[in-house]
């Protein structure tokens, strides 16, 4: 019970992520992100009902971002996502 509500936070901070809190968390981690590509993928996620714990729709999400902000930075997105399922 408790991974399920630990997933659904994380779920929702994806899902309402800002620019600013995606380049701290990318810094946090030491992921290189652009501002201008953490914009792009801050709007995107925001407000999508996202699972990043579901490895399927994970890998969805990644090849959007690559559509939008390019192959490097969902590289690094990638990164990032795999930091908040640990």
């Amino acid at each position: 019970m408790r991974v399920k509500i630990f997933e659904n936070i994380i779920n929702h901070k994806i899902n309402t992520i800002t620019t600013n809190e995606l380049l701290k968390y990318a810094q946090q981690f030491n992921i290189k992100v652009k501002h201008e590509h953490a914009k792009k993928v801050a709007e995107y996620l925001r407000g999508r009902q996202v699972n990043i714990f579901d490895p399927t729709e994970r890998i969805t999400l990644i090849k959007e971002i690559a559509k939008i902000a390019g192959p490097e930075t969902a590289k690094e997105v990638n990164k990032l996502f795999i930091q908040f399922t640990k």
